[in-house]
C-alpha cells in the first residue's frame, strides 16, 4: 500500500504535474499499469529471472558484435541476455552459471569493508569499468593498491572492497582468502582450474586474486581452495596480519603515504559524481535530444542536491511513470522495488541553477547545443515512508557461523533492543548484552565511516534519515554489532626536516614551539638525530590528525617539515608478532624522478604486486621512515628503484640506522633507473630499467645471490683561507663523505659539475637516458682542449707511500670495473704489480686519464686508463680548488686533504643471478603488470 507523500511535496507525475508528452491534468497512472508497447528499450520478451546473484536479466536484440561476460565468447545470433542494472551481457546457455554479482547488491557482499586510493586520472587502453561494465574510453581512475579501474561518474557507486593490507582493530583475522577483482586480464590469460583462456580484451571477464595473482574463470574460480598463499612471492610480501595501524581520522592516502597531489578532486563531496554523465546515452556528450525524447536530472537524496551532483536519464516522452522510476533507479544501481519510491520536482529555479553549475560542459556551451528552452527538467528520488523494514546484521568479530541475520525493525525498535534480539543468533549470552553496541559503517568507495549509535536511537528513523540524505547510501551503510571496548587509540607519526645533532628534549621542545603539541598525548619515541628526524607517539585521534596536517605547513628554521602515518610491523603491543618461518620481506624505496619518470609507474605496480606498506617514496621523507617501519623485523631484504646516487643515499641510511635494527645487514637489489647505472651493470641488473615486467623483477630479486661489497670513507678537510679582503681567516669545516663506485678528481668531475648545473638549471629537459648522454657529450666536446696539468696541482700518498703521477688531467679512485656508463677503466690486461680486482677485496683502484679524448677512447673500449696505485689507504693533497665527483655527485673542494679508507663492515648486495635457458613451451607466471600499456601490448 502507497504511503504518503510529504506535504507540499511535488511528485511524479502528480495532479500538479504534466505528464511527459501528455495534455495537463492526465490522469495519474499506478505503479502496477501495463508497460506501453513501443515505450521504453526494444525487448523481444518480457524480463526474466536468473540464478544469478541480483542481475535483472531481459532478452535483448543484438545490434553489434557482442561478447559473453562469462565465458567472453562471441554471441552468435540476434538474441542476448541483458542485466538492466549493471550491462552484464550472458548466454542464454551461461545464465545458470553467472555468479559475479550485480553492481547493485554487490556492497552487501563484501566482506570486510576497505575504501580505495584513487589517483589522478589517465587513459587505460583496453580497461572496463568495474561498475558499468563499459570500456575506458575516456579519462578514468585506477586504484593505487588494487587493480580496480572506473569512470569518474562511476566512483560513488564502486565497492568498498579494496585489499585489506593491515589490521586496524575492528576485524581482524590470521588467515587471508583470496581477494578476487574481475576482469581487466591480458587476453593470453590462462586459467588456474581448466587452463583454458580466461583473459579477454573485448569484455569485463575472468577473476584474480590481487594478492597471490591467481587467475580463473569465475566459474571455474569456485573450485580453488579459499584460502590465499600469497603466491610465487609469498616470501617477500609483508603479511597484513603483521602490520597493525588504528587509521581512524586519516584517510588510505595518508596511510600508504600517497601524495596527495595525485588525486584530482572530483567536486565537493567524497566520492563526487560527473554531472555530464547520461545514462542511458553513453558517455558521448549529449547533443540535441530527438523530438520523441527528454533528458531528465535526477538527484538522489538532499546531498546530491546540496552538492548539485545528479545523472541525466533520457526516456521516451511517453514513458510511463513505472519506466521513467525504473529507470531513475538502474541511474544509481538501486535494486530496490520501485512501488517504494516517488520523485518529486525540483524548482524551476532550481534546475536553471544546477544546469548552469554542472549540467553544461563548456563544449556543450560554446557549440549552443543545450539551448535555454532544452533545460531538462530536475527531480528527485525520494523514498517514501515505511512502518517496517528488514535490516541485516552483521557480527562485528569473524569467527561466527554466519555473515549476518536478517531482522525485521519497526518504529519502537531502538539500537539496544536490537543487540539483544539477534545476540542468541551470534551464539552469544542475553546477559552479556552491556558488552555489546551496534555501529553504523558507511562504505563509501574512498572512505569507511565509522558511528556508534546510542542505546535508543530509534532505528527506522535512521533508516529514513539515511534515505532522505542519499536512496543509494543504505546499499552502502552496514550495521555491525560489536563488543564494547574500550581501544587506546596510539598513532605514530614520522616528523623528518628537523635540524640534525639536538637532544629528545630538544626536538620536544622545538616541536611544541613549532606546532604546540600536547605533552599530555605527544611523546618523542624514537630519535634520529643525524638525520633530524623523529618519531612522535600520539595517543589522541584528534591531535594526531591535528599534528599530521599541521606539519605539513610548518617550516622550522626555513625547513619544511615532513610528516608521514606509520604504521606498526611486528610491534610488542600487536597480537600477532611473529613472521612466517619462510617470510623475508622486501623493503622497496623508489626514487620517481629516476630513469624518465619511470619511478612513478613502478611505484603503483610495486604496491599492487606487495603489501603496499613495504614500498616507499624517497621523494617523501626519504629512506629512513621505511627503516624505522622495518626496525623490527628480523630479516629482509632491500630493493632500491634508482640511479646509483639514489643506492648511495639509501646505503647512507643503512649505515646511519644500522645500530637501530633487529636485522642489522639486509641484502640490497637494484632496479637501475639512473643515467650511468655503473653498480646496477656489475651486480647484472642491468644498463638501465626498460620496462620490464615488474612482477618478473621482483621474482629476480628473490632469486637473487648474496655478495658483499667494498664502502669507502672520504674525509675532506680543507686548509685555512685566507680573505684577502679584510684578512680574516677562514676555516671550512670537516666533511664525510661515503663512496660506493668511483671518486674522480680533475677533468671527469668537471664534467659532470658542468651536467650537473644544466640540469639544475633546466630540470625538465633531464627526463630521458638518451637525452643524458647527449649533454655529456656536448659538455665533453667543450672541454676537448681543455688542460690544467692536474698532476702538478696534487699530491698522492698510498698506504703512506707518495706516488709519483704521470701527466695526466684526471685522477679516479674505482671500487667497481664498470665507470662512465659501463667502461672498463682499469682494463683486462694482467698486470703483475696488481691484484685482479674485486668488489670485496678491499683494495681501490687508482687510475689517470689524459683528457677528453682519453675518456672517450675508454668508453668507446679502445684504451684503458692509466693504472697508477692499488691500496686501501689514500692521502690525497689538493694544492688548489680543484672539481670532484663522489659516484656522480659533483662539487668544487677547496685546497686540503683527501683520506679515502675502507668503511667497516662490508655491505650486502643482491647479485642477480644468471638466467637459465627456458624450455621450448614452458609457461610464464601469470602475474602481470599493471601499468597503462599501449594498445596491443600484452601487460
Amino acid at each position: 500500500m502507497a504511503a504518503a507523500a510529504e506535504p507540499g511535496a511535488r511528485t511524479w507525475p502528480g495532479s500538479g504535474s504534466p505528464r511527459l508528452g501528455s495534455p495537463a491534468g492526465s490522469p495519474v497512472l499506478g505503479i502496477s499499469g501495463r508497460t506501453r508497447p513501443g515505450s521504453g528499450p526494444e525487448r523481444t520478451s518480457r524480463a526474466i529471472g536468473s540464478a544469478a546473484p541480483g542481475h535483472s536479466f531481459r532478452k535483448v536484440t543484438l545490434t553489434k558484435p557482442t561478447f559473453c561476460h562469462l565465458c567472453s565468447d562471441f554471441i552468435w545470433g540476434l538474441a542476448g541476455f541483458l542485466c538492466d542494472v549493471c550491462n552484464f551481457m550472458s548466454h542464454e546457455k551461461c545464465l545458470k552459471q553467472v555468479k559475479t554479482p550485480c553492481t547493485s547488491i554487490a556492497p552487501s557482499l563484501v566482506r570486510v569493508p576497505v575504501a580505495h586510493c584513487f589517483g589522478s586520472l589517465g587513459l587505460y587502453k583496453r580497461k572496463f569499468c568495474v561498475v558499468c561494465r563499459k570500456s575506458l574510453e575516456v579519462p578514468a581512475f585506477r586504484c593505487e593498491v588494487c587493480e580496480l579501474h572506473v569512470h569518474p561518474d562511476c566512483v560513488p557507486f564502486a565497492c568498498s572492497d579494496c585489499r585489506q593490507c593491515h589490521q586496524d582493530g575492528q576485524q581482524d583475522y590470521d588467515t587471508y582468502h583470496h581477494h578476487w577483482r574481475e576482469g581487466n586480464l591480458p587476453s593470453g590469460a590462462r586459467c588456474e582450474v581448466c587452463r583454458k583462456t580466461c583473459g579477454s580484451s573485448d569484455v569485463l571477464a575472468g577473476v584474480r586474486c590481487e594478492w597471490c595473482g591467481v587467475q580463473a574463470h569465475s566459474v571455474c574460480s569456485t573450485a580453488l581452495a579459499p584460502e590465499c598463499t600469497f603466491g610465487r612471492l609469498r616470501s617477500m610480501v609483508l603479511p597484513p596480519s603483521c602490520v597493525r595501524l588504528l587509521s581512524r581520522n586519516f584517510s588510505k592516502m595518508h596511510c600508504f603515504r600517497i601524495p596527495e597531489t595525485m588525486v584530482l578532486e572530483l567536486g565537493d563531496g567524497d566520492d563526487g559524481v560527473d554531472g555530464s554523465a547520461a545514462i542511458g546515452t553513453g558517455r558521448e556528450v549529449l547533443t540535441a535530444t530527438e523530438s520523441t525524447k527528454q533528458t531528465l536530472k535526477i538527484f538522489d537524496g538532499n546531498d546530491s542536491m546540496r552538492k548539485n551532483q545528479f545523472r541525466l536519464v533520457t526516456v521516451s516522452r511517453l514513458a510511463r511513470n513505472e519506466e521513467v522510476m525504473e529507470a531513475a533507479l538502474r541511474a544509481y544501481y538501486i535494486s530496490e522495488d520501485p512501488k517504494d519510491f516517488q520523485l518529486q520536482a525540483l524548482p524551476l529555479s532550481g534546475n536553471a541553477q544546477a544546469l548552469g553549475k554542472a549540467g553544461t560542459t563548456e563544449e556543450e556551451a560554446s557549440k549552443g547545443s543545450c539551448p535555454r528552452d532544452s533545460v531538462p527538467e530536475a527531480w528527485v528520488i525520494r523514498s517514501l515512508p515505511r512502518t517496517q523494514e528488514i535490516l541485516k546484521i552483521y557480527p562485528g568479530w569473524l569467527k561466527v557461523g554466519v555473515a549476518y541475520v536478517s531482522i525485521r525493525v519497526n518504529s519502537q525498535s531502538t539500537a539496544r533492543s536490537v543487540v539483544q534480539e539477534v545476540l542468541p543468533l551470534f551464539g552469544q549470552q542475553v546477559e552479556d548484552k552491556e558488552r555489546f553496541q551496534l555501529i553504523e559503517v558507511l562504505m563509501s568507495s574512498r572512505q569507511v565511516q565509522r558511528t556508534v549509535l546510542a542505546d535508543e536511537e530509534p532505528l527506522l528513523d535512521r533508516l529514513w534519515d539515511i534515505r532522505q540524505t542519499s536512496v543509494r547510501q543504505v546499499s552502502q551503510t552496514r550495521f555491525y554489532v560489536a563488543e564494547t571496548r574500550a581501544t587506546a587509540p596510539r598513532v605514530s607519526l614520522f616528523v623528518g626536516g628537523l635540524p640534525p645533532g639536538l637532544s629528545p628534549q630538544d626536538y620536544s621542545n622545538l616541536l611544541h614551539e613549532a606546532m604546540a603539541t600536547k605533552a599530555a598525548v605527544v611523546s618523542v619515541s624514537h630519535v634520529y638525530s643525524l638525520q633530524g628526524a623523529v618519531i612522535l607517539d600520539v595517543t589522541c585521534f584528534a591531535e594526531a590528525e591535528r599534528l599530521y596536517m599541521l606539519a605539513r605547513d610548518t617550516a622550522v628554521h626555513g625547513r619544511p617539515l615532513t610528516a608521514l602515518v606509520l604504521p606498526d610491523v611486528l610491534s610488542s603491543t600487536s597480537q600477532h608478532t611473529k613472521l612466517p618461518p619462510d617470510c623475508c620481506p622486501l623493503l622497496v624505496f623508489v626514487n620517481p624522478k629516476s630513469g624518465g619518470l619511470k619511478g612513478r609507474e613502478l611505484l603503483c605496480s610495486f604496491r599492487k604486486l606487495l603489501n603496499p606498506h613495504q614500498v616507499f617514496e624517497l621523494t617523501n621523507g626519504g629512506p629512513l621512515p621505511g627503516f624505522h617501519l622495518f626496525s623490527q623485523v628480523p630479516s629482509f631484504r632491500v630493493l632500491v628503484c634508482g640511479g646509483d646516487g639514489t643506492v648511495g643515499w639509501v646505503l647512507a641510511a643503512l649505515e646511519e640506522t644500522r645500530r637501530h635494527l633487529a636485522c642489522p645487514e639486509p641484502s640490497v637489489a637494484i632496479l637501475p633507473l639512473g643515467t650511468g647505472n655503473d653498480l646496477g651493470r656489475v651486480l647484472r641488473w642491468g644498463a638501465g630499467y626498460s620496462g620490464e615486467d615488474p612482477f618478473s623483477v621482483l621474482v629476480s630479486v628473490d632469486e637473487a645471490d648474496a655478495v658483499l661489497m667494498d664502502r669507502w670513507t672520504i674525509l675532506l678537510d680543507a686548509h685555512e683561507i685566507d680573505s684577502t679582503e679584510n684578512n680574516v681567516v677562514e676555516t671550512e669545516p670537516p666533511k664525510i663523505v661515503q663512496m660506493n663506485n668511483y671518486c674522480g678528481i680533475g677533468i671527469d668531475a668537471e664534467l659532470s659539475l658542468d651536467f650537473h648545473q644544466a640540469r639544475e638549471e633546466e630540470p625538465g629537459k633531464f627526463t630521458s637516458r638518451f637525452h643524458n648522454k647527449g649533454v655529456y657529450v656536448r659538455v665533453g666536446l667543450q672541454k676537448i682542449s681543455h688542460s690544467r696539468s692536474l698532476h702538478k696541482e696534487i699530491r698522492l700518498q698510498v698506504e703512506q707511500q707518495e706516488v709519483e703521477l704521470p701527466s695526466i688531467e684526471g685522477l679516479i679512485f674505482i671500487n667497481i670495473p664498470s665507470w662512465g656508463s659501463g667502461a672498463d677503466l682499469w682494463g683486462s690486461d694482467n698486470d703483475s704489480r696488481f691484484e685482479k680486482p674485486r668488489i670485496d677485496d678491499g683494495l681501490l683502484e687508482v687510475v689517470g686519464v689524459t683528457g677528453v679524448v682519453h675518456m672517450g677512447q675508454v668508453q668507446g673500449g679502445l684504451r684503458s686508463g692509466i693504472r697508477i696505485a692499488q691500496g686501501s689507504y689514500f692521502r690525497v693533497t689538493l694544492l688548489k680548488a680543484t672539481p670532484v665527483q663522489v659516484d656522480g655527485e659533483p662539487w668544487v673542494q677547496a685546497p686540503g686533504h683527501m683520506i679515502i679508507s675502507a668503511t667497516a663492515p662490508k655491505v650486502h648486495m643482491l647479485r642477480k643471478a644468471k638466467q637459465k635457458p627456458r624450455k621450448a613451451g614452458a609457461n610464464r607466471d601469470t602475474r602481470v603488470d599493471t601499468l597503462p600499456a599501449p594498445e596491443g601490448n600484452p601487460l
